[in-house]
């Protein structure tokens, strides 16, 4: 499957597109400027949700999921090992101490990554197609994430109820259900308010993580050592090779969530998201799965058959039961910030690609005055409600799920390394003796894992996979079927000097401003040329306006407008934004200074170019992809509405365009 880069490509009619810097210097903007310890506290609230709840299913899956292994010293202390061995190089090696310096402006994720290396090798074109189709099946892996992890997450806590009440066995789907659906439904009144809550909410959590594991470490305080002991893992191997190999199929959803340490740098800053992960969620962390395994020891020493019935639940089963309510009411809080934090991450995610060109223009709604991150997007968010209230349904219980889990996470992990390796030898130089070796460790864990995830396929692995060859698809015939428009355009393009010249001996002047949006900063817009044959004047100022996405987040206020006086009142300008930033026209024009007097939005009318695809045999995509794209753009917001433009001076001029 092809896909023309829409990055480094010029802004496209379409949707928003990409230029490269050319030799103006853009600065980007990095986390906002709170206090350190408010930013760490911040952080604790919402990267680490994805992460912080894995203790409440993990450990149980490793061992009573759909391929389980013997409840044996030996099996328990391999298992501890690998999930800590796995924290330390995955996340805290991998993410913490590497991935997290590559950042682009102080923003993070796979599409931020994706756009700094298309920045810095931009004339090294070999490294392009490759590098960006990774970079987009990433982005598709997300939102399978996106779907899974909320569904997991409310359906794992609810069924802690059972172990409150016998009254609720059997009603964890439908709680669970209950608890999605609102979730999704409050989404369009902004989480400002209710975020601030997540960090103290998380604190309390992780403390309890840590309190109801020491309470079990404290009879077996020899677990710490054989925990952090790598023989036991390698002994795991070396007894069971089989079933260690199918157990990281499992113990890798003790790192899920591990990606949202870079993608959520920006909000927090590196350092702040660092400290919080080596001070306070990793010793939490170990702590509380060092108690399940502790406790699980202590019952198979005594009675086989009780270490079997306890590895069922142990998380819930860790709390006495005097305590077991609060236990599982705080555990429910933590699984609905989880959710809350994937939802807005897949929010923030697709506003990226939107402006990157990866996927059509879709309403954005800002749900904060005072934080631009806080958005909400109506599609992205019904969409996800439908499907992961569908994967509730289908899958029935967490255990059921967890066969789905993994699969997109590994997948995404795996391409970090790779677009890791780029970083590596081509931005940051590393010589060969010093890459190699820390690249091979890494791929050798992601392999690993992804291969034990791979056996989960037949037992719901497929529906990740599903989910991300669709989104896969869908964002690359977005992305090479604007390219195909946008050279189809450009086959009839006129010279703009050449058409100034005629259009002022040959059209009648008439008074105001026309504002005639152009997806190059060279050449005749269609709108103009068509509102010329057809109405035959042209406006006492023209200005032919391009909006550009940089591929850097943020474009400061001094740096946002290049304008070039074209002569005979027409002028050129360009408006350039950074992709987490929303592009409003108005607001930019009224402080433009440079292209005539200042603007008057009841003086001035807006042009725009409205195409209807025609499907076609000519090169370019297939006939089926073509029609796909053809569905995708007659149901894209609106230009008038993404670029903020008064509804009320609105022109739109039509054309059919082949492809």
């Amino acid at each position: 499957m092809s896909v023309e880069p829409p990055m480094g490509d010029k802004e496209h009619p379409l949707g928003p597109g990409h230029a490269g810097d050319g030799d103006l210097e853009l600065e980007g903007h990095g986390h906002h400027g709170d206090g350190f310890w408010k930013l760490a506290l911040g952080s604790i609230g919402i990267v680490y949700g994805d992460i912080g709840t894995s203790p409440i299913y993990a450990f149980r899956e490793t061992f009573a999921g759909h391929h389980k292994i013997d409840v044996d010293p030996v099996h328990i202390l391999g298992v501890l090992s690998l999930v800590f061995w796995s924290m330390m190089v995955v996340v805290t090696f991998k993410y913490v101490f590497t991935i997290m310096k590559a950042d682009n402006k102080g923003e993070g994720g796979s599409l931020a990554l994706l756009a700094l290396i298309n920045r810095e090798t931009s004339g090294t074109r070999r490294w392009s197609a490759p590098i960006i189709l990774l970079g987009v099946f990433a982005t598709a892996l997300f939102y399978g994430d996106s779907i899974i992890t909320p569904a997991m997450s409310v359906m794992s806590a609810t069924e802690g109820l059972q172990y409150v009440s016998p009254s609720f066995d059997g009603l964890s789907v439908p709680i669970a259900i209950i608890i999605l659906g609102g979730l999704f439904a409050i989404q369009a009144r902004g989480t400002a308010r209710v975020g601030a809550l997540f960090g103290p909410i998380m604190i309390v959590y992780f403390a309890m993580l840590a309190g109801l594991g020491l309470m079990h470490i404290g009879s077996m305080p020899s677990v710490i050592w054989e925990t952090i002991n790598p023989l036991n893992a390698v002994r795991f191997f070396h007894v069971d090779g089989l079933r260690a190999f199918i157990a990281m199929g499992s113990v890798v959803l003790a790192v899920t969530g591990a990606e949202a340490l870079y993608a959520d740098m920006g909000h927090f800053g590196r350092k702040p998201i660092s400290f919080s992960w080596l001070a306070v969620v990793l010793p939490c962390l170990m702590l509380n799965y060092m108690g399940q395994g502790a406790m699980i020891l202590s019952l198979e020493a005594v009675d086989h058959g009780a270490a079997m019935e306890a590895i069922k639940d142990p998380f819930f089963l860790l709390a006495p039961e005097a305590v077991r309510m609060p236990v599982v009411f705080i555990a429910l809080l933590a699984t609905i910030i989880a959710s809350q934090a994937v939802i807005s991450g897949a929010f923030s995610l697709t506003q990226q690609a939107i402006q990157l060109g990866f996927i059509p223009r879709l309403r954005i709604l800002h749900t904060s005055e005072s934080a631009a991150g806080q958005i909400y997007i109506p599609t992205i968010n019904w969409a996800l409600m439908v499907m992961v209230i569908a994967l509730v349904l289908f899958f029935q219980s967490s255990s059921n799920l967890a066969a789905a889990y993994g699969i997109a996470v590994t997948g995404a992990m795996a391409i970090d390394t790779c677009l890791l390796a780029v970083v590596l030898f081509a931005l940051w130089k590393w010589p060969l003796w010093r890459a190699i070796p820390l690249l091979a460790i890494f791929v050798v864990v992601d392999v690993a894992y992804l291969g034990a995830n791979l056996l989960k396929v037949p037992d719901g692995g497929w529906f990740p996979l599903l989910i991300g060859l669709a989104i896969f698809t869908m964002l690359t015939t977005w992305a090479r079927g604007r390219k195909l428009v946008q050279n189809r355009l450009s086959e009839g393009a006129m010279p703009m000097d050449l058409f100034v010249e005629s259009a002022c001996k040959s059209a009648t002047r008439v008074p105001g401003t026309a504002v005639f949006m152009t997806s190059t900063a060279a050449g005749v817009p269609p709108a103009l040329l068509h509102n010329l044959k057809h109405n035959k004047v042209i406006h006492e100022r023209i200005l032919l306006l391009t909006v550009q996405i940089k591929d850097v987040p943020f474009v400061d206020e001094d740096k946002r407008s290049l304008c070039e006086d074209l002569g005979n009142g027409f002028h050129r300008a360009i408006l350039r934004y950074g992709f987490m930033q929303t592009p409003d026209v108005p607001d930019a024009l009224a402080k433009l200074t440079l292209c005539g007097p200042p603007f008057r939005m009841m003086e001035t009318s807006f042009f725009l170019s409205r195409q209807t695809l025609l499907a076609s045999a000519r090169p370019g995509m297939a006939l089926w992809r073509e029609k796909l794209f053809a569905w995708m753009l007659r149901n894209a917001e609106s230009a008038m509405e993404f670029f903020r433009l008064p509804t009320n001076r609105v022109v739109e001029m039509g054309s059919q365009v082949e492809i």
